[in-house]
């Protein structure tokens, strides 16, 4: 998770790999379109496979909470 930064003057202070301008989510967005991660690292030759499972790792944690809803 080392490899996710926040700063709150780059990006709007959204999560990116290793202080560079790409977010967490665009990343993801990426996956959930459905290129490869061999795509994505191509497009992005900055990046590295670390990096990737960097982002599906912290999603992950961001989701790992219970929901609690109002009762209907």
């Amino acid at each position: 998770m080392s490899r996710i930064t926040f700063d709150p003057n780059q990006c709007g202070g959204r999560p990116c790999i290793r202080g560079l301008r790409i977010r967490v989510t665009d990343v993801l967005e990426l996956l959930a379109a459905g290129e490869s991660e061999e795509d994505i690292l191509a497009d992005f030759p900055y990046l590295e496979p670390e990096d990737i499972r960097a982002c599906l790792a912290f999603a992950a944690a961001e989701v790992d909470h219970p929901v609690l809803r109002a009762a209907s």
